[in-house]
């Protein structure tokens, strides 16, 4: 096989409900003006689970709550009785019993426990602003698929992150931006760091929902832009397994795309093209693995027919036969649940048999 130029995130198989995931590998810094690092307190060193309690018990008055507004490490808010310590915890901290108890239902408490994670976890308030709480949390469907999405693999501190994407424990990848403070999708962190046993926990103040459709379904809900694609694939009776295989990369090239391509190669409809020979330009489209954006690297790119040129200095993919497509770039990474889709203006083609 060619050798792959495609760098992508190491490999890990470290957790014990079976899944495969891959943790990025992060450089740079993050702001800690934007976010307070909080260390652990107690005599014994809590698991994550038992640390995200914690913050409860302390906004219940029954110990110390940490001051999120300090620059300062390790700075803790301790009132004088049980109320005062209360009210100064409801002022500065979160809290996150509706994760706890989502959880226990979901059977995740023990995993989470005993496996070292990363936790980028929800707040009451967030979930709150959804309408659920620790009594109505059970009933949301695919909970635990939706909790998983919040879970990393491994230890990952504030000052490992980077911009990128970083794959969670459900299979989809979450995005890392710093460059307006900290946020993982749409949710910004607001405590970084708080360290437990088996971990560590960034809490943050948006729950993030996980992708729902398969890339055929994907394809279809930008209808009628990607009609001619979704009608080829089920031409080729490549469907089923676009839908239910994976995880694969999809350049997905628009209608205005196929009715070039019609054109190039004096052709009045899709029908007219030979199914082995649509089955070959399909393929051609398809990358084996999750590939994000920041992902490619300049080389030589293996699809499941052959090999194409990606350029990343200017986006660009030539193909086996010296034509370029472009990847439009406001129409990438585009995630679903088994895979990505990066947008081109070109049908691709391959050295056809």
């Amino acid at each position: 096989m060619k050798k792959q130029m495609i760098k992508i995130a190491s490999r890990a198989t470290a957790l014990r409900f079976g899944l495969i995931i891959a943790l990025g590998v992060f450089a740079a810094s993050c702001s800690k003006e934007e976010i307070s690092p909080v260390a652990d307190v107690t005599e014994r060193e809590m698991n994550i689970v038992e640390k995200l309690a914690s913050f409860e018990n302390a906004a219940n008055g029954n110990g110390y709550s940490f001051d999120i507004t300090s620059s300062k490490k390790d700075i803790l808010v301790q009132g004088e009785n049980k109320e005062e310590r209360k009210a100064a915890s409801a002022a500065n901290g979160p809290t996150f019993s509706t994760l706890n108890v989502a959880l226990a239902r979901t059977g995740l408490a023990g995993v989470v426990s005993s496996n070292r994670l990363t936790v980028f976890a929800p707040t009451d308030a967030a979930f709150a602003a959804l309408g659920l709480h620790p009594n109505n949390i059970a009933s949301v469907p695919n909970l635990a698929n939706i909790l998983l999405y919040h879970v990393v693999d491994g230890i990952v501190t504030s000052d490992m992150l980077s911009n990128g994407f970083v794959p969670t424990a459900n299979g989809a990848a979450v995005e890392i931006n710093l460059d307006n403070s900290v946020f993982v999708n749409d949710a910004q962190v607001i405590m970084a760091d708080i360290k437990a046993r088996n971990g560590i926990i960034h809490a943050i103040d948006k729950v993030m929902l996980p992708p729902t459709m398969n890339l055929v379904g994907l394809a279809q809900s930008f209808a009628p832009e990607f009609s001619i694609l979704v009608d080829a694939v089920i031409a080729a009776d490549l469907n089923e397994v676009l839908a239910t295989g994976g995880p694969f990369t999809v350049f997905a090239p628009t209608n205005a795309a196929f009715v070039a391509l019609l054109g190039e190669l004096g052709f009045n409809s899709l029908d007219e093209i030979p199914v082995e020979v649509l089955t070959q330009v399909l393929l051609y489209h398809v990358v084996e693995g999750r590939f994000f954006s920041s992902d490619l690297v300049s080389g030589t790119v293996p699809t499941l027919n052959g090999t194409f040129e990606v350029n990343t200095s200017n986006f660009t993919i030539t193909d086996a036969n010296e034509r370029e497509s472009n990847i439009d770039t406001s129409l990438i990474n585009i995630q679903a649940t088994n895979g990505v889709v990066h947008v081109i203006d070109r049908v691709i083609l391959p050295e056809l048999n």
